[in-house]
């Protein structure tokens, strides 16, 4: 054959040589076989001859046929996964994708390893060919009918390329030989760098993972830039057969083999040197098992996509390669899963509570930065995937702060006063309701504080009546609530609970007590990233007035009170915290159905929930019992990691003397008045107020004796009995006076006189015996002589100088001296004051100008 090829072109001349050398090779290996060896010749050479029409086909076929262009080869789309990272940017929770999870990264940031791996198993001479090897063609045809079996791929890494991208994927004549032109074609275009390092980004590798970044990530949790040696060479061995060769099949030794051909084929090439063959052979190399491979914070994750879902296409979210940093804080994440997967077992095995969940949020940003919404997302049984956090659940006492913080709006005060007694509530088309207290026991009067820190409901439900109903579903809509629909189901049973809300949403409406106020939507997304690296979405906080600070502040300062918590809860709850500003409140239904807990710091808000799924109730115990230790557990962790000791809670404004008694902490009564505490008679504008003493008329009723419900400052009403709650309230309350024989006044209490004792006749005089004359210097003494007189006898006398108090004299009345070293000066001119008072508190002064040259 060799002698009739000398007319030929350079080209086909090598070509024939080539299938010459190869076929003499192939002759010898034939005869060595014991029998049928020499059958095989004519097929050989028939192969051959076969070869060499099929090129020159080829060739022809290039300028004949139509193919697909390669204009814009790189600019082309690629089908690549979005990826969803915790807030670092780093820890890559889920890859969201169609048929192919893939990551594009540019050539240079591929492991050298990884480029020599997949050249030397796949296509030795990639870096000398012009896109196609007839020789590589030719081989792999002969030992196919040698071995009676496809075991050789003919094609080079540019043809796997276009195979891969531009083609179907049917195997005809017409597609191979379009496969080859292509190839050819892409050669003289682009470099053999961006060639191969498009193929590294396209291939499968198996596991669904497309392209080597993907692979490194699924196989070794790692970079494809990082892949070690041995591990490149695991990479290379696998396009071949994904599934074949999957180190989770069953055929690891096949692939250990494939392995150590690519590392032998990389020292043969002159890859690698002797050392680093000797340490690719030894090194153990460990795939990530399958779990791992799986999705983190599940439940949180399934939720983003849910938000992506609502911003894209579905097909944009899985083919577009989108990077989304979310809100997650992966270590409060990971801890708070270990913490409810264990405590659910307790809380099954000791209540009854099948299932948990947790949710944590940064109050100030809306942040979401934990979300656990079952005890273990992948146990199908228990319903894991479903995510309770988001679920509509009654949510008990947990409701009640939003309700007195409505109440508070409304002009009401911590210190107002109701009774805890038993009572039917009138409602209006209804059966008689008559709530009880967790623990079945009456305290009588009792404040509001006291009320909401302990979690007593029958002051609670009175407390939703004063507010209004209305007024607390529209706060609980301004902090965020958006479930609470149906105000004519709810009725008064709204302040235990009677609705249902997420704990999602209620966590972050606590978060507005938090942020003093101000309501920051939950979110969990950070950002969103095209592949490009531009941005196509960035949260942005944009906080509104919910609360007013005060308001908020008092909730806080209520939900932070160990000493109004402690006859319900102890010293010692898991809601005390003893080095952090630690607000709390929890909720239990009345069915024991739902166990709730929330509470928060500035920097963290935390809910946390435990019950069935299938609404089942749990063992009768309070949540302080079910859930509040895993909530506690989780509390001490998140602080820390919060730096939450760098802030506390802002002091609330005083409540005193605002307006009636009963919004003052006083039940006896809510007439009032001032009597002269030395008289003894009714006070005037002439009594001092150190010698003025509130008096109440002891009368006991019901709160709603005293006020207008919708204007608890205003006037006292003239017709209590018209509210339509007043008769069901005042009896329980007069029925408690009498049995606990309360005594009462009459009006006749009131004195009758005026106080006597206190008038502008009877203050005490004061007059300079000498007159104070010239100019003073700034270390003299002020020598000043006085007379002082009085109807009564003398109590004292203060001396003050600019209007600074500089002392009290009692035994000497008539020489003051006054060291002007120890006084304030404000200037040339100044003012001495002598105020001169008798054993009852009238008063009379003298005012002295001093000037002073410096």
């Amino acid at each position: 054959m060799g002698a009739g090829t000398a007319g030929l072109p350079c080209n086909w001349r090598a070509l024939c040589s080539l299938i010459d050398r190869v076929a003499k090779t192939a002759k010898q290996k034939i005869m060595k076989r014991k029998r049928g060896g020499r059958l095989l010749l004519p097929l050989i050479y028939a192969a051959a001859i076969l070869t060499t029409l099929t090129a020159a086909a080829g060739f022809l076929f290039f300028w004949l046929v139509d193919v697909p262009s390669i204009n814009n080869f790189q600019e082309r789309e690629v089908v690549q996964s979005t990826k969803i990272f915790d807030r670092s940017g780093e820890e890559l929770l889920w890859e969201i994708y169609g048929e192919e999870r893939r990551t594009v990264v540019p050539f240079n940031q591929i492991s050298r390893h990884m480029k020599n791996a997949t050249v030397a198993l796949e296509d030795s001479s990639f870096y000398s060919h012009k896109g196609i090897s007839p020789l590589s063609m030719l081989r792999a045809f002969i030992v196919d009918v040698l071995s009676g079996k496809i075991e050789q791929g003919g094609s080079t890494i540019t043809q796997q390329l276009v195979k891969n991208t531009l083609l179907v994927p049917k195997q005809t004549i017409t597609r191979k030989a379009k496969e080859i032109v292509i190839a050819a074609k892409l050669d003289g275009v682009y470099s053999k760098d961006e060639i191969l390092g498009l193929y590294l980004n396209e291939i499968p590798y198996g596991s669904n993972a497309y392209g080597v970044e993907a692979a490194a990530q699924t196989f070794f949790g790692k970079s494809s830039a990082d892949v070690t040696l041995a591990e490149a060479s695991y990479l290379a061995s696998l396009p071949q057969a994904p599934s074949y060769y999957s180190p989770y099949g069953n055929h690891r030794d096949e692939l250990e083999k494939r392995k150590n051909i690519a590392i032998r084929r990389m020292f043969e090439l002159g890859f690698i040197t002797t050392e680093e063959l000797e340490e690719a052979k030894n090194e153990r190399v460990s795939f990530r098992p399958p779990s791992d491979r799986g999705i983190k914070a599940p439940h949180f994750v399934i939720y983003v996509r849910e938000q992506l879902e609502s911003l894209f296409d579905e097909n944009f979210i899985k083919g577009k390669g989108l990077r989304v940093t979310t809100t997650l804080d992966l270590q409060l994440q990971q801890r708070a899963e270990e913490i409810v997967a264990r405590y659910g077992e307790i809380n099954e095995q000791q209540f009854g509570a099948t299932n948990a969940g947790l949710v944590a949020i940064n109050p100030r940003t809306g942040e979401v930065l934990a979300m656990v919404g079952s005890r273990n997302y992948f146990d199908t049984e228990r319903e894991g995937n479903f995510n309770v956090t988001l679920a509509r659940r009654q949510p008990g006492s947990a409701f009640k702060p939003i309700v007195y913080a409505t109440a508070f709006k409304k002009g009401y005060t911590p210190n107002t006063t109701v009774f805890d007694l038993e009572t039917e509530f009138a409602v209006q088309g209804a059966g008689s309701y008559i709530p009880q207290n967790y623990d079945e026991k009456y305290r009588g009067p009792v404040t509001l504080r006291e009320a909401l820190a302990q979690s007593l409901n029958i002051p609670s439900v009175k407390t939703l009546y004063l507010a209004g109903l209305g007024n607390a579903l529209a706060t609980a809509k301004d902090l965020g609530i958006t479930t609470l629909n149906e105000p004519d189901r709810y009725g008064l049973t709204l302040v235990l609970g009677g609705g249902e809300v997420s704990l999602l949403e209620l966590t972050s409406a606590y978060g507005v007590f938090a942020a003093d106020g101000m309501r920051v939507p939950y979110s969990s997304i950070l950002k969103i990233e095209n592949n490009d690296g531009s941005e196509l979405f960035k949260h942005e906080a944009m906080p509104v007035r919910a609360l007013t600070p005060e308001i908020s502040r008092t909730v806080t300062n209520i939900l932070s009170d160990n000493e109004a918590r402690a006859p319900a809860f102890g010293q010692q709850s898991p809601l005390y915290f003893e080095q952090y500003a630690v607000a709390a409140k929890t909720g239990t239904t009345n069915d024991s159905r739902d166990a709730w807990i929330i509470g928060y710091n500035p920097k963290i808000a935390v809910g946390a929930w435990a019950g069935n799924n299938d609404n089942s109730s749990m063992e009768k115990k309070i949540a302080g019992f079910i859930v509040a230790p895993f909530w506690r557990e989780f509390m001490d962790y998140a602080l820390i990691r919060v730096r939450a000791e760098e802030v506390g809670f802002v002091d609330p404004p005083i409540y005193e003397n605002n307006g009636k008694p009963v919004l003052n902490a006083e039940w006896r009564g809510s007439e009032t008045y001032v009597i002269d505490k030395v008289s003894g008679k009714l006070a005037t504008d002439f009594t001092p107020p150190v010698f003025r003493e509130e008096k109440i008329i002891r009368s006991v009723h019901t709160i709603l004796h005293w006020i207008d419900k919708d204007n608890p400052q205003g006037p006292i009403p003239q017709n209590p009995q018209q509210d339509s709650q007043y008769t069901n309230w005042e009896g329980p309350v007069r029925k408690w006076v009498e049995e606990n024989n309360i005594e009462e006044d009459e009006r006749s209490v009131v004195p009758a006189d005026f106080d006597n004792v206190h008038s502008p006749e009877l203050e005490p005089t004061i007059t300079l015996r000498h007159p104070i004359e010239g100019l003073f210097g700034p270390n003299d003494t002020v020598e000043v002589f006085i007379n002082a007189s009085s109807k009564r006898a003398l109590g004292q006398l203060d001396v003050f100088f600019n209007e600074d108090f500089v002392r009290s004299q009692k035994d000497t009345y008539n020489k003051i001296l006054l060291d002007l070293k120890t006084v304030s000066v404000i200037g040339n001119k100044n003012i001495l004051t002598l105020r001169l008072y008798d054993d009852v508190g009238n008063r009379g002064e003298l005012r002295i100008p001093i000037e002073i040259e410096f």
